[in-house]
């Protein structure tokens, strides 16, 4: 014979895979279905108040760890007693008897109690499909690949009640699943996302060559969630990286200011945001806002960075410049290095939008040095950062009068 695949989606459920044989001999023909998905998280199970003969018509993905049961009947067929199978409740009842009669002709001769039983049973299950009475059906599925119909859809059904719960130890054996960690926490979302690196394709911008971006999602302690970006080019071999807040904008701004004392503090990490300006008093220095963009790393990385923007201008230090202002910036390169060895300095980060941190390596004490100060936003600051025309109640386009 032949037998015939076809991979289909079901409305507001997942794709099976729906097998037909049939054989031109004899004419037997048989009919399969499979999840096309792997094993779900949770099981499933339907239950549902049958009460008219439109509720018989539902269709039903029953696969072969699925039980079913109709508790007014005390009637359950096992699970992987049937091959998985898409049908209606109709058909189920159908199917439950048929198997039962299967054997019944060989039960008459030898057992006529047994037989009689049966067949007065079997009249139960087919005064079911008359609907004379409601009753309820339970489709039970541990690997939460079962499903009824809700005709209703995308609605809710009244009648049909949708249960996910752990499977049991058992449950996971049955399916294959003993190496599962049965007391272990149903994953999270987010806990995934922090340790999975993200990978997308984007161009080079000093070549335009194509290049990939990695992104993680990075916890910081006594702080809150980053996303650190990173491109690198193979082709001209440009290497970047850049930090976005990973929260929402703070009800207020952070002054955060620390008293460089010893060459430790060098050590501490950096979480500077795109909005977060730097100064350093004692060196009449400042770094706007926007500057060097958003960056995690240590204070001397940082200075670092503040070094290799002064050098790497050419209207600073190099052809383009003045003797005047070469000077005057060899000597601020100079106390610089300085304060990343042996000189004390005020380091200061001012954030209007609250998203920047500096490690306090006292924590969760307070640090002598480090001193932490929120403030007010004045109107030009949430101007800048496009606060001022946000609307986040009562956004709605008011109805347009008529003309």
């Amino acid at each position: 014979g032949v037998t015939r695949l076809l991979l289909t989606r079901i409305p507001f459920f997942k794709e099976i895979i729906v097998s037909s044989f049939s054989c031109p001999s004899c004419s037997w023909s048989n009919t399969e279905i499979q999840a096309a998905g792997r094993i779900q998280e949770q099981g499933v199970r339907y239950t549902l108040a049958v009460t008219s003969r439109q509720d018989m018509n539902r269709e039903v993905v029953k696969t072969d760890c699925a039980s079913v049961r109709i508790p007014e009947l005390d009637f359950e067929v096992p699970a992987f007693s049937q091959k998985g199978v898409l049908t209606t409740i109709e058909g189920i009842i159908d199917r439950a008897v048929a198997g039962l009669e299967q054997d019944q002709p060989a039960r008459r001769a030898t057992d006529k109690e047994v037989a009689r039983k049966i067949d007065e049973f079997i009249g139960k299950l087919r005064q079911l499909k008359e609907v004379s009475s409601p009753f309820t059906f339970i489709l039970d599925d541990p690997s939460g690949n079962s499903f009824v119909e809700n005709p209703r859809a995308p609605q809710r059904d009244e009648a049909l009640l949708v249960t996910h719960y752990r499977r049991s130890p058992q449950q996971c054996a049955l399916l294959g699943l003993q190496g599962e960690e049965v007391d272990a926490k149903p994953p999270d979302a987010a806990e995934d996302l922090r340790d999975e690196v993200l990978q997308f394709n984007t161009n080079c911008p000093e070549c335009n060559a194509p290049a990939s971006t990695n992104m993680k999602l990075v916890q910081i302690p006594h702080f809150k969630e980053v996303i650190i970006m990173a491109t690198n080019c193979d082709s001209c071999g440009h290497r970047t990286n850049e930090v976005k807040s990973g929260g929402a904008i703070e009800v207020q701004g952070t002054r955060i200011t620390l008293r460089i004392t010893d060459p430790s503090d060098m050590t501490r990490d950096i979480l500077k945001s795109e909005t977060c300006s730097v100064e350093i008093p004692e060196l009449e220095f400042e770094l706007g806002m926007g500057a060097l963009g958003g960056k995690f790393t240590t204070l001397e990385g940082l200075l670092k960075d503040i070094r290799d923007l002064v050098e790497k201008n050419p209207f600073t230090l190099g052809d383009s410049s003045t003797a005047s202002r070469t000077g005057k910036l060899q000597e601020f390169i100079g106390k610089l290095q300085d304060v990343k060895g042996k000189a004390q300095a005020h380091f200061i980060m001012d954030d209007p939008a609250g998203n920047s941190y500096l490690q306090n390596v006292y924590a969760p004490e307070e640090d002598p040095e480090l001193s932490v100060q929120r403030y007010e936003r004045t109107f030009e600051q949430n101007e800048e950062l496009g606060l001022n025309d946000m609307r986040t109640e009562g956004y709605e386009a008011e109805p347009a009068s008529g003309r």
